[in-house]
């Protein structure tokens, strides 16, 4: 079977014609890394590389990864795995969180990816092939154990414990389940679901154990077990929201203005003239909307930044462009083509993921494919 890498269209944009520009920074990524892994105790420390790395790139960001040690990436999709194998070295391991649909357990053996089993309906269609195949055939388990979202539920569990031949062809990689509230410290799920997990586990076949993710890192060495899952912490996004973040931005964008222009008191800007001036104003639009993932419920709470000035924004944001109130500027002091900072050292992702009500989860994932990616510290 041969599977093709589509460069991506923002990748491939010319950056003297985007009209913005993505800045990855894989120097702070891999130390990103590096201090997550010193934070385990003792356990491996994977890379949770699902979504296209959280918007940043894939294959970029796990070949960067790779060279520094990392061997174990968690992808969502089998799609996004068959894409990553061609990239990464033959000793690297790639899981698929989401198992796999009926029909494509095939595929995920060819390319060499393992499956997280996630009900017994995966369960038994794995074991069918490694029956087929006369072999065992790696996997991981997931058992639910607070989240209701992915992982065999107790019912589950239950009967895999009564009839453990159910997994015999399974080469048990491990065992593994989610945090639901690990940003929130002090939330008693966490110690709920770690004591689910512990009973749960044990009712297994003996294997190795996978709990933390990015914040549960931050929970201790009770949850860090064998292997560690971070994702959005690896990006930059605080792991611990609310304290200082600890983690290196990852990601910069910078946004070129289309043009700008004075407008008198009372003049309104931009769709359903949400803004409107209380005195002479002048406004710079920008080559950037959600279209490119800036996203429409950021609005008037958002900011842009010119050097160390904060530049708010005039009205709603548009599909490709949004309108700011440069008043505060020396006339002059922004002309087309000129850059101005969205994302960056002024403006952390988390902080303007809190302009628009969300996550900087959403905000990374949300990033479109019409800016031209510079990739730095390679």
């Amino acid at each position: 079977m041969v599977r093709t890498i589509v460069q991506s269209s923002c990748e491939a944009a010319v950056p003297e014609a985007a009209g913005a520009v993505l800045t990855i920074d894989l120097a702070a990524l891999c130390d990103n890394y590096r201090l997550l892994s010193s934070r385990l105790a003792g356990a491996a420390c994977a890379a949770v590389v699902k979504a296209d790395a959280y918007g940043l790139g894939a294959a970029r960001v796990a070949t960067a990864l790779s060279r520094i040690g990392c061997r174990h990436f968690f992808v969502a999709h089998l799609q996004e795995g068959l894409a990553l194998r061609d990239v990464l070295p033959d000793a690297a391991e790639i899981f698929v969180l989401n198992g796999l649909m009926p029909g494509a357990e095939g595929a995920c053996l060819e390319a060499r990816l393992t499956p997280v089993l996630n009900s017994l309906v995966q369960v038994d269609a794995w074991t069918r092939l490694s029956r087929r195949l006369g072999r065992s055939l790696p996997a991981v388990v997931q058992i639910d154990s607070g989240m209701a979202r992915l992982g065999l539920a107790p019912a589950e569990v239950d009967q895999l414990a009564r009839d453990p031949a159910r997994l015999d062809g399974v080469a048990l990689r491990a065992v593994m389940s989610h945090l639901a509230c690990a940003d929130e410290p002090d939330h008693p799920a966490n110690r709920a679901q770690l004591a689910a997990f512990e009973t749960q586990r044990r009712r297994l076949p003996p294997a190795p154990a996978s709990f933390a993710n990015s914040s549960g890192i931050f929970l201790g060495p009770d949850y860090h077990f064998d292997l560690a899952r971070p994702g959005a912490a690896l990006y930059g996004v605080a792991p611990v929201p609310g304290t200082i973040n600890p983690m290196r931005d990852v990601v910069r964008l910078d946004v070129r203005v289309i043009q700008t222009r004075e407008i008198a008191a009372g003049d309104a800007v931009g769709y359903g003239h949400a803004f409107r001036a209380t005195a002479p104003t002048r406004i710079a639009t920008l080559a950037v909307g959600y279209a490119d993932g800036w996203l429409r419920c950021i609005g008037p709470a958002g900011r842009a930044y010119v050097g160390d000035r904060a530049l708010p924004i005039a009205g709603r944001v548009s599909m490709d462009s949004l309108t700011l109130d440069i008043s505060a500027l020396p006339p002059d002091a922004l002309k087309p083509g000129d850059f101005v900072e969205l994302l960056g050292p002024h403006q952390p992702v988390d902080q303007a993921a809190a302009a628009a009500g969300t996550i900087g989860y959403e905000i990374l994932t949300s990033l479109g494919g019409r800016y031209a990616r510079h990739y730095i510290g390679d």
